[in-house]
């Protein structure tokens, strides 16, 4: 036996355990490392507003604190005037429900000529069998929703930790990182750093742009139903179906509903099909051309980002997906050589002829008729290259590789005509 094989095994062996210990690791810790990627697009997001503060004397840390404090009054008076209007609306519901119940069985009872009444609709509900089972998994689901909702709180807390420590300790955290690279490296790293910073703050720009957008756009159509608290109902909207991925929509959508319905079970469904096609207005022509604006890129690459980083992450790739890639395009763009393009109409696309389009020429040729007056000869006569005006108004001269007519005699512009010289004669010419 080679006296190399038996370290080469264990070599292998080695190799193979690390490789099995770090995708172990790695599932691990995935949900981890997504608050850590989270935590640093958002420490980016508000790293303009920290560093305006700090270099106006303010602490680096407290300018921080500052701003997450002046987030977080926002989203829990947010969040405490759209739960206090629910609550109302939901109470309001709750009391009217018979009269929406004996509203839909009169609706049946005259279109389907039925004779059901909503005492009886009532008792087959409650002593239903799938409504006695729906409550005891219900309750047994009590203590998975709490625990649910503990662990998303510590998710959040972890959040917002991290991008408290990557917002407020940024400057250390780039020299550590710059201090164990060359200084060329240092350079490009810091670079891609001030890129990553820009393109966040253009996606946040967009997205607060679009959800105003849409705020507005739902306002008026709340207003002109008539549906109660529109101003309230269309910041919930254009923020919600912004801010939140995938589910977004969802949940923006559905409470406009729910109170429309408690002012008219139709007015729920004028809200359902105006929610549906401003989304796709949304998604297909208002949010590319924003994000090509804002982010500087393409709107396919944008719209493809969004659905790459969907299938690998979830809601978050929706998230982050557009800065990511537009930071990676902009840092790999300063890499990239480019030439000039050559002027080829293959490359640059056909130019218009000052005369109009070619086919409408050929268009309007063909319906007066070759034997019409006013019709053209050929179709060079209408190229730009054969007709060449001259000063006063006079007849165009002929060009010098055109057939010579009068057995070819040819004037040379002095009023002398030459006879028997052609365009192929290169001996000498009389009178020059």
């Amino acid at each position: 036996m080679p006296r190399w094989l038996p370290r080469a095994m264990v070599s292998a062996l080695l190799l193979i355990a690390c490789f099995q210990l770090g995708t172990w690791a790695f599932h691990r810790l995935t949900g981890l490392l997504i608050n850590v990627l989270i935590a640093f697009f958002l420490a980016l997001a508000i790293e303009p507003a920290v560093s305006w503060m700090s270099a106006r004397g303010m602490r680096r840390g407290a300018a921080t604190g500052l701003v997450f404090l002046g987030v977080l009054i926002f989203a829990a008076g947010f969040v405490t005037l759209l739960g206090s209007m629910l609550a109302g609306q939901i109470q309001n519901m709750v009391e009217d429900f018979p009269k929406y119940l004996d509203s839909l069985i009169k609706w049946v009872n005259g279109t389907f000529h039925t004779d059901l009444s909503r005492f009886e609709v009532q008792d087959s509900v409650l002593h239903s069998d799938w409504l006695q089972r729906y409550v005891r998994n219900s309750a047994s689901g009590v203590l998975d929703v709490s625990a649910q909702v503990l662990g998303g709180l510590f998710q959040l807390l972890t959040l917002l930790l991290f991008a408290f420590y990557f917002a407020a300790d940024g400057p250390r955290l780039r020299r550590a990182l710059c201090s164990v690279l060359p200084p060329a490296k240092q350079a490009e790293v810091l670079r891609a750093w001030e890129i990553a910073v820009d393109k966040t703050g253009g996606y946040l720009y967009s997205r607060g742009l679009m959800a105003l957008i849409s705020g507005i756009a739902h306002y008026i159509l709340f207003q002109a139903l008539g549906i109660p608290y529109a101003p309230a109902l269309g910041v919930w909207v254009g923020l919600v179906s912004q801010f939140i991925p995938t589910i977004g929509t969802y949940l923006a959508g559905a409470l406009p509903m729910l109170i429309a319905f408690t002012v008219d079970p139709w007015y729920a469904v004028w809200v359902l099909v105006f929610v549906v096609v401003y989304q796709q207005f949304e998604n297909y022509l208002l949010q590319p051309k924003l994000t090509a604006r804002t982010v500087d890129i393409h709107p396919a690459v944008a719209f493809g980002s969004v659905i790459a980083g969907t299938a690998l992450l979830g809601a978050v790739g929706a998230l982050v997906s557009i800065p990511a890639v537009a930071t990676l395009q902009a840092f790999l763009a300063a890499y990239v050589k480019r030439y000039d393009v050559t002027d080829d109409p293959r490359v640059m696309g056909p130019r218009p002829r000052p005369g109009g389009s070619p086919v409408l020429a050929r268009v309007r040729r063909a319906l007066r008729g070759p034997n019409e007056p006013g019709t053209p000869p050929s179709a060079e006569a209408e190229s730009p290259e054969t007709e060449t005006e001259t000063p006063g108004g006079a007849s165009p001269a002929p060009r010098d590789d055109a057939p010579q007519e009068d057995g070819g005699r040819r004037d040379d512009g002095q009023g002398h005509d030459h006879e028997g010289e052609g365009p192929d004669d290169e001996g000498p010419r009389p009178g020059h």
